[in-house]
Parts: C-alpha cells; structure tokens; sequence
C-alpha cells in the first residue's frame, strides 16, 4: 500500500487540501503541532464558560465563496458546516457619533453619503461589479502556473480588450488612497473604505492596495457577509469530520521538526523523534519554518535565501470580550453591524502604519470590532454577548511610544496601558462601554506567535501582500505555484498565492495537482 499524502499543519489550507484530496480517494495524514485543528479557524471559551470567541478569523465569506466550496458544498453541509447570512457587513466609527455603513440595501447604504456625486459613482461600480469580480475573481483563483495563468490573461483580454486591459492593470498597481482619492468626493467614505486595505499590510499609501477596499465594499454591498454557527471553528469540525469519512486522519500535538529528503525528492518527516516516511508531503508553513525544517537546504540556494528574507506583515493585537449587553454606541446604526472599524481619517491611518513600522505602538490603532453575537446568539448565554477586536497595526518589538504614555518595551508589560487605549477609543464612541464588560482576553502579538508559529511577530496574515510579494512573487519568483526545488514537496498557506483569508486557495491548488 502505498504511504499517505502527509500534510503538515492542520490550518484552513491543510484541512482543505485533505479534505479534496481524501474525497477522490488519495489517503491523507494531516499532522498538527498544536492541541486542536484549524490554525487561525478556531473558537474558543477565552474569557467566561458559555462565551465563545473565535480565536483569530470571524469572517467565513470568502471559504463560502471558495472554489471548494463549490465543489463540496453539499456534503460540507452534510458535516454540519452552517453559516449565518448578514446584511450589514461592515461600517466605519468615525467622530464620535458620525458613521459609514454599507448594507445590501442600496438605499440604506448611500443614505450614509454625504455627496450626490459619491452615489451616482457608487450605483455605476456596483453596475459594472458583476463584470469587474469577474476578472478579479478569476485571477485570485487562478493558480501562479504557465499555462493557468496565460489561459487567464488570454481570456481576460479577450473579454476587456486593450485599454481597459490596461486601466485594470493599473487599478492593480494602485494605493488604496490614490483610487480613493480618484473616484469619491466624501473623505469619510474614503476612511470607511481605506480601512480595508489594513487587514492584508496596505497602508494608505501602498502600491497594489486599492483592490481590497474595492472587493470587500462591492461585495459587501452585493453579498453582504457570513460568519460559523456557534463559532468560525464550525468550518474546522466539519471539514475534519469529512477527511475522516473518507479514511483520512488529523493528528494533534505532534511536532514536525525536519522535512527529510534526499537528491532531490522528498522521502518523510522526523515528528517527534520518529521518522515517518512520505513520497508526498504539503507543507503549510511559513517561509522561516520551512526554511529551518529543510535542514542543510533545498539544493537551490536563491530558493533558501527566499524563505529566509520573506517580508512578514506588523503585528496584530486582539481583545476578546465577554459583555452584559451590546455595545451602546452613540450612532445607533452601529447596533447593525457586523465589524466596525474604529478610525477617524485616511491620514491617521497611514500615521498608524507607520508609527508600527518604526516599531511605536500607535496613538490611534485601527480597531476592527467585531459582533458576531448580534447575528449570531448561540455564542453567548442568553442575553450576553462577546466582542472581537483586533488592532491593527502594532510592532512585534516595541522601540517606544507614540503618544509617550507607555514606558513598556515588552509586550507583557505593554499589554494592560495598550488595552486601556483601545478601551478608550471605543468608549469614546460608545459611552458607557465598558460598563458592560463582564471579562476579557487581551492577546498580544507574541502571544499570537505562541500560539501559532505561522502568524510571526502577531502577523495574522502569513506574510506581507505588497507587490513584491504578492501574484508571481508569492512567497517568491519562480515558485508562486507552491513547488519547491525538492519534487513532491509543495508549499500551501497564507505565505502562498493566493494570499491570506479561509478562500484557502493555496490548499485547493496543490489537491489539484495531485489528483
């Protein structure tokens, strides 16, 4: 009988990949570091019984919209994956009081414009989105290989022509605030849009940014978003229930410490002092882990140094709250949404983005508040509720601060002041806050690095999505595909094309290849 396909790292992509690959009868062994499965897909109890928190992603629209999802839908529900539709995917807390708010009411959505001109721009995207995801769409899910990807381009081409060919390259290579600045009057509209960019390291003023406030608003105006039943973890259940259907296994607490292999082909792991042999092995790792795991190399010196100088995003630190009641904020339309941004200008943001960069902890953080209890009530006991915030950007290794408040240069003793500021600016938009504060978590970007070695320095996105490391430069030139220099040994994970988010699109592309 021939070994298993062993997959290393039971993340979003890892389970993906076996659950595919185990569906079409390839045998599968996914083996996990840690106590439990889903990577960054987890939900946990962090702060009082009976309030569960998602761990790191709350949001499951692009895994509902995934290619795999498409094609094992039917019997993901089978397993008991279930989401929860929400009309009012996101909004924007701006002066306290003040809100952008984008629902799949159309109407509702543009009531929060303060500019005619900023509508009818708004209702001409949405017409031409259908089109525009399209093509957008199809390059996220077309895979970094010669003919795949010339396929692509031929066809888009043929479909766009030349010009607008070229217009959408250039949408491509442009800065969030560039588009921004280019196609609406009202700056609070921007700021609500801009704040997207911060999730995948585009800062205001980053090249190649701009598709990301452009996806998330159009879909989340056509779409709007969904999150887990009970918890984003639901995804993580039914997909191993899945691979173990079909005679696959997930095995936890088991550390892969070397990738064996020998002139040129990879031949097993060393996983707790044991060698386990393997002719196939998935590898969902960061470059740096990779790179450790490969021992004395690959053979391809330019592919080692690649790992090795992968650009990871700053860091992010996360709140997780158990509360007595919703958040009051004082725009009551804020009750409605899912996440709420929490920033006042395009330009505080990029100051944020690089008071992190230099290594300060932010004046101002962006705040990604998330209320899945408000959709979502089997998540808390009845009539409470958990909040999930995230504040993007911080350093990994603190060189001072901002605002010159916090003496802390470690993140043990910076935890506490950085979680009062974050307090503090929710509660400056919604008085009263923290009364309802029954318990919290704060995790701080080493604590995430603890607890999942991929998301380095608290980069909860695998790796920075700039130009230069993003498309055909994903984790690097000549291996976007997810081969390495060792045959049979392939890359998947957010470090990979297509980037970071539960699409899991590198886990899906590699089954591909192997079938």
């Amino acid at each position: 009988m021939a070994s298993p396909i062993l997959i290393i790292g039971a993340g979003i992509n890892g389970l993906v990949a076996a659950a595919d690959l185990t569906a079409h009868g390839k045998p599968v062994r996914v083996l996990e570091r840690g106590p439990t499965p889903g990577g960054a897909v987890r939900t946990e109890e962090l702060t009082l019984p009976g309030f569960r928190h998602d761990v790191a992603a709350m949001n499951l629209s692009m895994f509902a919209g995934s290619a795999f999802m498409a094609r094992h839908g039917a019997e993901m529900a089978r397993h008991g994956m279930e989401f929860v539709p929400i009309s009012h995917p996101f909004a924007q807390a701006l002066e306290p009081g003040d809100h952008v708010g984008i629902s799949t009411d159309v109407e509702e959505t543009l009531a929060c414009f303060a500019s005619d001109a900023d509508r009818a721009t708004w209702r001409a995207l949405m017409a031409e989105f259908p089109e525009r995801a399209g093509v957008l769409g199809g390059l996220l899910g077309t895979p970094m290989r010669r003919g795949p990807l010339a396929r692509f381009l031929w066809q888009s081409w043929r479909k766009l022509g030349t010009a607008r060919s070229l217009d959408m390259a250039r949408f491509l290579m442009t800065s969030p605030r560039s588009w921004l600045e280019e196609t609406f009057e009202d700056p609070r509209l921007r700021t609500a849009l801009a704040s997207w960019g911060m999730h995948l390291d585009f800062a205001p003023d980053i090249a190649g940014g701009a598709i990301f406030p452009y996806l998330e608003a159009m879909a989340g105006q056509a779409m709007g978003m969904v999150i887990g039943k009970g918890g984003a973890d639901i995804t993580t259940r039914a997909l191993v229930s899945m691979i173990e259907a079909h005679g696959g296994s997930v095995e936890c607490n088991v550390e892969v410490e070397r990738i064996l292999h020998a002139k040129g082909r990879v031949t097993g792991v060393i996983a707790d002092g044991e060698k386990i042999e393997a002719s196939i092995i998935l590898a969902g790792l960061a470059p740096k882990h990779l790179r450790r795991m490969l021992g004395e190399g690959s053979g391809d010196a330019r592919f080692d140094r690649g790992l090795e100088a992968f650009r990871h995003a700053p860091g992010t630190m996360m709140l997780h709250l158990a509360l007595d009641a919703p958040v009051p904020w004082a725009a009551e339309a804020l009750k409605r949404y899912a996440y709420v941004h929490v920033g006042r200008s395009v330009d505080v943001a990029a100051r944020t983005y690089t008071e992190a960069m230099a290594g300060q902890l932010p004046a101002t953080p962006l705040l990604v508040v998330g209320q899945p209890t408000l959709f979502d009530p089997s998540r808390a006991p009845e009539g409470k509720h958990t909040l999930w915030v995230q504040a993007r950007v911080v350093p990994a290794t603190i060189k001072g601060d901002a605002k010159g408040e916090i003496i802390a240069t470690g993140w043990e003793d910076a935890k506490a002041p950085m979680t009062e500021r974050i307090l503090d600016l929710i509660e400056e938009r919604a008085p009263g806050f923290r009364q309802t504060i029954l318990a919290s978590t704060t995790v701080s970007p080493l604590d995430l690095e603890a607890g999942n070695p991929n998301l380095v320095g608290g980069d909860q996105i695998c790796g920075s999505h700039h130009l230069t490391q993003n498309f055909l430069f994903r984790p690097l030139r000549g291996f976007a595909d997810g081969r390495t220099p060792i045959t049979n040994l392939h890359m998947i994970g957010a470090a990979c094309w297509p980037g970071a988010g539960t699409g899991a699109g590198s886990g899906f592309f590699a089954a591909q290849t192997l079938k």
